[in-house]
């Protein structure tokens, strides 16, 4: 038996060229699937034909799935063994029915029709190939590597895997080429493509199979805005050359131990899918009134939250109302009841973002819409001053606030709060505003309305079923699982603008060590309507799933995060900033770049009404500063970003803090 007897031609295939260029495409999970399961044999030893064994023998007749490994089909005809004194024919015909199909060295069955060593003499010798041979398949040929893997020793060391970069025990691959250069046996054995739903017990979902790729270049990862492992939440800083699974059409990537064995110190394929679905850490009956974040859309905030739990149903007993905030009587506007001329023309300067029509709540800015009552100051010199019915009802002091909980927190308004225009930045969210405010005179602590009404605990669709607490740390740097910027940053941007920024808060998940800003928890609502698209844009914390394109923003046209919060319509496949979401409200070309935050800085400030100086001549308007602004007249600073004060009939114009300063 010189040569492997078949009736077609057979080829030899190199699996490492064949596979070296294979890609998975968005539709290829059906091939993949079968790829993973054809499970060809080889005709002789009856073991399966893998990559690590490189090449095989194919028979290239149609129909036909002759397949032999290359050692298989150079095995010698004839074999001296010392176990037995007659020589050996390698043979594939039965043994017959009167001896046993028992291996003389392993000692075990075998099927009948299996290529074996058989002593023509003694019939009753019979030898299984990969016994006689002693075929450790201590040998591999590994797409990971250009050179022969040894498993020189077969006895478990102590060595650095390569591939995981894990130093433990084992039996390990060296190459008998480089130096230093070895892979952990479970390593090497690795699959090419795996379902991450299959490893993980169900508890990590991905549409497309993982593919194994053997390094993750810092370009690449550069490319790709530096992601996380969507297992553990950790980076692949440092670990280039190490091995990863990926998806890259959709931007998923896992460390080789989370995407096949989720909770182990160190996987093992030939483990079961650890215990997989993340658990609740509270029951619901001991939270029934727990918030649960974000807001479903931009007119939610926590006074609105608030009021319907309390009351259910609401009665509004005041057609008309002087309040207290407000030198004019303020007009009550329902757009399920009003019917008069008047209260017509007011319901529409309600918000409309497909209209470009904004009308933002002074007490909590949060925009008023035509669906709920508010009141309107129908005198056209007073700024669109309006207030949500709800905001009309705030409690006039907080007690135990989670920021403050030593003093008791009173309610303020605008006018009569001690800051220029009445802008002031909230010691919570650290986002300026000029709305109420609860504050502590004596400590100068101030917050705007929603953040004096924050609860203690929470829960986000960013870290689902686990509460979210607040917790309050001074220097403390470590990044929001939103907008992964860390605190250090939001103090630079503070500085830079003539704030004074306190201790940060944060809400808190004591499991996990996860972080979320406050701002990003409350500020970004789960949909928007927008201008730039006719759809619902709902909020995403993650790469959408076959996704095409490169990444952009539709309003800045800059690039854009996938891995950062954004909002994206999957209609049309559009995204945008969620720090640009607002903008088109404000100023079409009113964009950021160097210091983007995931919340636009100016969603608390309500733009609007003139302040008069003697500096100037003329009313200077209270607004947000574009390029086209130029520079302050006192500082020389650009204005562009910056909340200004500028003449309407000239080109003069200050920054806030130069005005202030007047």
């Amino acid at each position: 038996m010189e040569e492997v007897e078949h009736e077609h031609e057979l080829k030899l295939i190199d699996m490492h060229l064949q596979y070296a260029d294979q890609h998975l495409e968005e539709d290829d999970e059906v091939f993949f699937i079968f790829w993973r399961q054809i499970g060809t044999l080889c005709h002789i030893c009856k073991e399966e034909i893998n990559l690590l064994h490189r090449y095989y023998y194919r028979c290239m007749g149609e129909m036909c799935t002759f397949s032999v490994h290359e050692f298989c089909y150079d095995l010698p005809r004839i074999l001296e063994h010392p176990l037995h004194p007659h020589p050996l024919i390698l043979t594939g015909n039965p043994c017959g029915q009167i001896f046993e199909n028992r291996c003389r060295i392993c000692q075990t069955h075998h099927e009948n029709s299996a290529v074996h060593y058989q002593c023509f003499s003694c019939y009753d010798f019979f030898v299984y190939v990969s016994c006689a041979l002693k075929i450790e398949k201590n040998t591999i040929h590994h797409p990971s590597h250009p050179h022969l893997l040894m498993s020189a020793i077969a006895k478990h060391i102590l060595c650095e895997c390569n591939a995981c970069g894990k130093r433990h025990e084992g039996v390990f691959y060296q190459c008998t080429t480089c130096v230093g250069f070895t892979i952990h046996k479970d390593c090497a054995k690795l699959p090419r493509n795996l379902l991450i739903q299959e490893r993980t017990d169900g508890a990590f979902y991905h549409f497309h199979p993982l593919t194994l790729s053997y390094s993750f270049p810092e370009k690449d990862q550069k490319a790709k805005h530096h992601p996380r492992c969507r297992v553990c939440t950790n980076g692949f800083y440092d670990m280039e050359n190490l091995w990863i699974y990926k998806c890259d059409v959709c931007m998923y990537y896992a460390h080789l131990d989370c995407a096949t064995s989720r909770g182990e110190p160190f996987m093992s394929i030939f483990s079961p899918a650890g215990s997989g679905k993340s658990i609740k850490n509270y029951e619901d009956v001991d939270h029934p009134h727990l918030l649960h974040l974000p807001f479903p859309d931009e007119s939610y905030s926590l006074p609105k939250h608030l009021f319907f739990k309390e009351s259910g149903t609401f009665v509004i007993d005041k057609v008309n109302l002087q309040h207290i905030s407000h030198p004019h009587p303020l007009i009550l506007v329902d757009g399920q009841t009003s019917s008069s001329k008047i209260k017509d023309s007011l319901l529409l300067m309600c918000h409309n973002p497909m209209k470009k029509t904004q009308l933002l709540c002074n007490g909590c800015l949060r925009p008023i819409t035509s669906t709920m009552p508010f009141y309107k100051c129908p005198h056209q010199s007073c700024n669109n001053f309006a207030l949500h019915e709800w905001c009309t009802r705030l409690p006039q002091k907080i007690e135990n606030h989670p920021g403050h909980p030593q003093h008791t927190l009173h309610l303020m308004y605008s006018h009569v709060l001690p800051h220029f225009f009445g802008v002031f930045l909230c010691d919570v969210c650290n986002v300026p505003c000029n709305g109420f405010s609860y504050c502590c005179v004596e400590c100068e602590y101030y917050v705007d309305v929603g953040c004096g009404l924050i609860p203690q605990q929470i829960t986000h669709k960013a870290h689902p079923d686990h509460l979210l607490s607040i917790v309050r740390k001074s220097f403390f740097h470590k990044s929001c699982h939103i907008c992964l910027l860390p605190n250090k940053w939001s103090s630079f941007i503070f500085s830079i603008r003539g704030f004074r920024q306190k201790d940060p808060v944060f809400f808190s998940c004591n499991i996990c060590d996860v972080y979320i800003h406050p701002e990003c928890a409350l500020l970004l609502s789960e949909k928007i309507m927008h201008k730039c698209d006719k759809h619902l844009m709902h909020l995403s914390y993650l790469p959408i799933e076959n996704h095409k394109s490169e990444y952009f923003c539709e309003i800045c046209e800059e690039d854009l995060n996938p891995h950062e919060s954004f909002y994206h319509c999957h209609d049309c496949v559009q995204s945008i900033h969620t720090a640009c979401a607002p903008l088109i409200l404000h100023c079409e070309t009113n964009t950021y770049t160097w210091e983007q935050r995931s919340i636009y800085y100016y969603v608390n400030i309500k733009f609007g009404g003139n302040y008069n100086t003697d500096a100037h001549p003329h009313p200077l308007s209270f607004s947000q500063g574009i390029m086209s602004d130029g520079e302050c007249k006192i500082c020389r600073k650009k204005l562009h970003c910056q909340m200004i004060f500028k003449c309407q009939e000239c080109e003069f114009a200050l920054d806030y803090k130069c005005c202030r300063s007047l």
